[in-house]
């Protein structure tokens, strides 16, 4: 197959993309703005070895699936690559592509995967958008990246976004146009306007607009400010600063011109406040059902440890823990562990502790100190969990680990190392549209242990048991005599990493870090002194 030739092909299947699939002699095309089963006219754009990209010229015979997009920027824009396709395929073909990928890359030959939930109303659901910013000789132009390039298609009034977009949008532009500002040029790292950030509370209705400026500094805050706070609904005016040469959207520094740092919406009963960097689900209603089916496939009965491995700014941790013993959230990044910790207290829940770090950093130390989940929880990103905290989750053998994904592919691959001993069974696979319009799904699978260990808490640790002549203290009664008397909160691990230094034994039976060079929060200087003081109090040292 080369270049510019013309050819006949009947698409099979659908891309990651939403781009149509068809075969010729073995040769695979992907063909955007098609469906399987349609006959087409292509047109060969692109081609390498074994595959290539062409353009439809002419659907010969359409798919009975197939409407007209709502959007006139639909087939243009990266974001809505099926709305071609009715709602109801939409869903057919995302429930089919998670059970496809199971059995291929996973090997589950047998698998059962729930009926996908949908949405009842698949249109402006989203709660982010994040528009790039360009110029022509014709002025500002704002909208979205088109799909595989960054080429902006305009776009003021996307369906899938806030109602409230494209009164922002126009206001930001006359701002721009008005005082003489450049768009940013990716190619030359000049210009000054990069981005439009807009997030709104879709039960709060509170709004945030975030520009993103390639400068460590800016002028015209007093008129942005005065271009959008007379908006109904703007509670937040902030600018990101970002003069890094690449593709990133947002810097890691924020400067708040008017009204708050964050906004607040609602999962559920529990409220959260969202900052211009957090990561925060983009779609409320389907956030809500998914979460509920976390904490249904979780099965907590009160007197559970629960990890979650990737927990952001703790929405999953939070809801899981109002049903749970305790709950520790791991995350990355600084600022999201903050976040997490301002919404527990937000929430009045204090059975949730955030630790910051890698994952597959914080889970062996926790494990190593005696923490054992009785339920793992893992929501990664699109590359999927690290093989070693899978490994790892192996080695624990939680009863129940619950895995989130945005991506089913990497969902199969780490299903397949999770199953690879035979200790656990995958019970229940739930698709859920969390990107109604776009080829992407969330899933969520329960995993059980066939042959559970039984954990007995108790409130005396095995090892304060065996000193003879050391007294006896809890975890739970060094952290209640740490508050009392310093005011400070503490974890079982900032004890154990006390106690261990002061020479009481702490769980040599549990398995140690896998890498000896693996980053832990270590026990801040203050906390230390304050555990001591309880250790003196108790009469173990």
């Amino acid at each position: 197959m080369n270049k510019n030739e013309l050819c006949r092909i009947k698409i099979t299947d659908i891309g990651t993309h939403g781009e149509g699939i068809g075969k010729i002699d073995g040769y695979t095309l992907f063909v955007k703005n098609t469906i399987p089963d349609e006959e087409v006219n292509v047109l060969v754009v692109k081609a390498n070895k074994s595959y290539g990209y062409g353009k439809a010229l002419e659907i010969i015979s359409p798919s009975p699936h197939r409407i007209t997009p709502p959007c006139a920027a639909a087939g243009k824009c990266g974001g809505c690559t099926i709305q071609h396709i009715d709602y109801t395929q939409q869903l057919r073909l995302k429930q089919n592509r998670v059970k496809q990928n199971l059995i291929r890359i996973g090997g589950f030959e047998n698998i059962e995967v729930e009926p996908i939930i949908g949405m009842d109303d698949p249109w402006h659901y989203r709660n982010k958008a994040q528009y790039p910013v360009t110029s022509d000789k014709s002025g500002i132009k704002a909208g979205f990246y088109s799909l595989g390039s960054h080429k902006v298609v305009e776009c003021d009034d996307c369906l899938i976004g806030s109602r409230s977009n494209a009164e922002i949008l126009k206001a930001i532009k006359a701002f721009i146009e008005d005082n003489g500002l450049s768009a940013y040029d990716e190619k030359t790292g000049k210009g000054l306007v990069r981005h439009i950030l807009i997030r709104e509370g879709y039960y709060t209705g509170e709004i945030m607009v975030c520009l993103v400026v390639n400068s460590s500094g800016f002028r015209y805050k007093k008129e942005l400010v005065s271009a959008l706070k007379s908006i109904k609904s703007i509670k937040s005016v902030i600018v990101n600063y970002n003069t890094v040469k690449s593709n990133v959207i947002m810097g890691n520094r924020c400067e708040t011109l008017w009204g708050s740092d964050y906004i607040t919406d609602k999962i559920g009963e529990l409220e959260f406040r969202i900052s211009a960097l957090s990561f925060f689900q983009v779609n409320p209603v389907q956030t809500y059902r998914l979460y509920s089916k976390a904490l249904e496939f979780a099965d907590l009965k009160g007197n559970e440890t629960v990890i979650d491995a990737y927990c952001g700014i703790g929405t999953i941790s939070l809801f899981l823990a109002q049903r749970a013993k305790k709950v520790y959230g791991i995350e990355i990044i600084p600022d999201a562990t903050k976040n997490a910790e301002e919404n527990a207290k937000l929430n009045n829940i204090d059975n949730a502790e955030f630790l910051t770090g890698k994952a597959e950093d914080i889970v062996p130390e926790l494990y190593n100190n005696g923490i054992i989940p009785d339920v793992m929880v893992a929501d990664p990103p699109r590359k999927g969990c690290d093989k070693s905290l899978l490994e790892l989750m192996l080695d624990m053998k939680p009863r129940k680990i619950v895995y989130i994904s945005c991506d089913s592919a990497t969902l199969a691959r780490d299903l397949k190392i999770l199953c690879s001993t035979g200790e656990y069974n995958i019970e229940k696979v739930q698709p859920v549209d969390m990107f109604p319009m776009s080829y992407h799904v969330e899933t969520v699978c329960q995993l059980v242990l066939r042959k559970p260990v039984v954990h007995v808490d108790i409130d005396v640790d095995v090892e304060e048991l065996v000193q003879d002549k050391r007294g006896l203290a809890s975890y739970e009664q060094i952290k209640a005599y740490v508050l009392e008397h310093s005011g400070f909160k503490v974890s079982h691990l900032y004890i154990a990493q006390v106690k261990r230094k002061c020479g009481i034994i702490e769980r040599e039976n549990y398995n140690k870090p896998k890498s000896e060079d693996a980053r832990q929060p270590q026990c801040p200087p203050e906390k230390e002194a304050a555990i001591r003081a309880a250790l003196e109090h108790f009469g173990m040292i």
